[in-house]
C-alpha cells in the first residue's frame, strides 16, 4: 500500500452508459521501453503517443539522471538525445523508481551491465515486490546485485562486472524478467537465450527488432549476442489495451453501451482480455487493424452483452495477467460461475489483486472466492458500498466500472496511483458516461 494513494477517493453513483468513441493514453510498457532503448541508441529517437503517468516518468527521470538528454513529455511527444550503448554516466544519487516494478526490473538488467554502481529504489509498495526472479539469473550471468533478506528492494547493484551469455529456462512466465535478461544480454559475452513457459508480451523483442538490434526468435525462445546498435528511430506508441479495457468491460456490462476504442495495441501477446471476454459472450469487434511501427493496432468497439460464466483456460492467463481485475467484475455480472486458475502471479503485483478484489466484490454482495492461485465468482447483483482500492491502479479503476451496474453507489478509496498508468481517467470515462466524482 502506497501512502501517495490514500489523498484521492472516487465516488461512483449507480447506471450510466458507456457511448461514442475514445482514445485511451499510450500502452505502458511500450512506453518504459521507449525510453530504455531510445536512450541506448546512436541518434535521436522521437516517441508520439507516449503515456505521461508515474510509472514512465520513473523510467525517463532514471536516464536523465544518467545524463540522457530527454525533452519533453509534451502532449505525449518525447525527444530523446541518445547516447549509445555505452554512454550512460553514473548517476549522482540513487535512482528512485516510485511504484513501478517493470522500471525496476528492466533496469536491473540494464544497470548489472553498466561500469559504474547504481542503487535501484522505490516506494513503501515498490520495496515489499520480489526481486530474486531477476537477480538470481543475473547473479549466474556474472552480475553482483544485492537485495534486503527477503529479495525485496532496494537493489545494489556493483558495476564492471564481466557478463556472460546463459540459457535461462524461465520458472514462471514474465515478460519483465525475460526482458531484464534479454537487455543484459546486450552487453554479455556471447549469446543470451531466454525460454518461456507460456507466451507473455513481446514488446521488447519488438522493439529491438525495431531499432535494429539483431534477435532471434524461434518458438518460446529469444536469443541476443553482444556487439550490435541501436539506431535512433520513430516510435507511435499505441493505446493502452490494459486501459482499453476498463472501457471494454464497462461497455460489456452497462445496458445500452455501444463505445469504440481508438488505436489500440493488438500485441498477440496482450489480447487475453479479448479472448476471454468473447468466450463469456462480448460483443466485441475488433476493426481496422493496422500496423505501427511492429506493433499490430486495431479499434475496437464493444455494445451491452449478455455475459456467462466460464472457467478461463489457463493458456490465457499471461495473456491477461494485468486485465484481472476488471474481468473479475465481468464475471461478478455474468450469468454463472467464472472460475480462474494457474494465476499465482496476481497475488506479487502493485497490491495482492486476487484477495482485493474479492474482499471488494464481497462488499458489494457478490460470491467471489479467492484460492491459492485465482478465484471462483459466481455471478450476482452489485450492490452498494465502500471498497479499499489499497493504492493499486487497476483496482480502483475495475471498481469505478462496477458502478455502471450496481444498484446504489460505490465508494472506492486511496485511488491517487491512477495517475500512475491513465492520466485523467476520471475526465474521460466521465465523457464516456460513467457518473464519477473525484475527492
Amino acid at each position: 500500500m502506497t501512502t501517495a494513494g490514500s489523498d484521492k477517493t472516487f465516488q461512483i453513483q449507480a447506471g450510466g452508459k458507456l457511448t461514442g468513441e475514445i482514445r485511451v493514453p499510450g500502452d505502458k510498457s511500450i512506453s518504459h521501453r521507449s525510453i530504455m532503448l531510445g536512450a541506448l541508441a546512436e541518434g535521436t529517437t522521437q516517441v508520439s503517443g507516449f503515456l505521461s503517468g508515474e510509472d514512465n516518468l520513473a523510467t525517463l527521470n532514471a536516464f536523465r539522471d544518467m545524463g540522457v538528454e530527454i525533452e519533453g513529455p509534451t502532449d505525449g511527444r518525447v525527444t530523446i538525445k541518445g547516447v549509445g550503448l555505452h554512454g550512460l554516466k553514473p548517476p549522482a544519487k540513487e535512482l528512485y523508481l516510485g511504484n513501478s516494478g517493470t522500471s525496476m526490473r528492466l533496469l536491473a538488467g540494464l544497470m548489472a551491465a553498466q561500469k559504474f554502481d547504481s542503487v535501484l529504489t522505490g516506494d513503501e509498495s515498490l520495496s515489499t515486490r520480489p526481486m530474486r526472479r531477476v537477480t538470481d539469473p543475473l547473479a549466474t550471468m556474472g552480475a553482483v546485485v544485492n537485495t534486503t533478506d527477503a529479495g525485496t528492494p532496494p537493489l545494489r547493484i556493483t558495476g564492471n562486472q564481466n557478463l556472460n551469455g546463459i540459457s535461462y529456462d524461465m520458472p514462471v512466465a514474465s515478460a519483465q524478467v525475460k526482458s531484464c535478461l534479454l537487455l543484459a544480454g546486450l552487453y554479455a559475452e556471447g549469446q543470451t537465450c531466454v525460454t518461456e513457459p507460456a507466451p507473455t508480451r513481446d514488446h521488447t523483442e519488438r522493439m529491438l527488432q525495431g531499432f535494429g538490434y539483431p534477435i532471434e526468435r524461434k518458438g518460446a525462445t529469444a536469443c541476443v549476442k553482444a556487439g550490435g546498435k541501436l539506431a535512433a528511430t520513430q516510435i507511435d506508441v499505441p493505446a493502452d489495451i490494459s486501459s482499453a479495457t476498463f472501457f471494454m468491460v464497462g461497455a460489456c456490462i452497462a445496458p445500452d453501451s455501444d463505445i469504440t476504442l481508438q488505436h489500440v495495441g493488438i500485441n498477440p501477446t496482450r489480447i487475453g482480455v479479448i479472448n476471454i471476454l468473447k468466450m463469456m459472450g462480448a460483443r466485441l469487434d475488433v476493426t481496422n487493424e493496422r500496423d505501427v511501427g511492429g506493433e499490430p493496432v486495431a479499434d475496437i468497439r464493444v455494445q451491452s452483452s449478455e455475459l456467462k460464466g466460464i472457467q478461463i483456460p489457463e493458456d490465457q492467463v499471461p495473456l491477461a495477467i494485468d486485465e484481472f481485475p476488471a474481468l473479475f467484475v465481468a464475471a461478478a455480472c455474468a450469468k454463472g460461475e467464472t472460475v480462474l486458475t494457474g494465476a499465482r502471479e496476481l497475488r506479487v503485483k502493485e497490491s495482492d489483486r486476487i484477495q482485493v478484489m474479492a474482499d471488494g466484490l464481497q462488499i458489494l454482495g457478490i460470491d467471489a472466492r479467492p484460492t491459492n492461485d485465482g478465484m471462483v465468482i459466481q455471478g450476482g447483483q452489485l450492490g452498494t458500498g465502500t471498497v479499499a482500492s489499497h493504492g493499486d491502479h487497476r483496482i480502483a479503476m475495475s471498481f469505478a466500472m462496477a458502478g455502471l451496474r450496481a444498484n446504489g453507489p460505490i465508494t472506492i478509496t486511496n485511488c491517487a496511483n491512477v495517475e500512475t498508468s491513465f492520466p485523467g481517467f476520471v475526465e474521460l470515462a466521465s465523457v464516456a458516461g460513467l457518473v464519477i466524482q473525484a475527492s
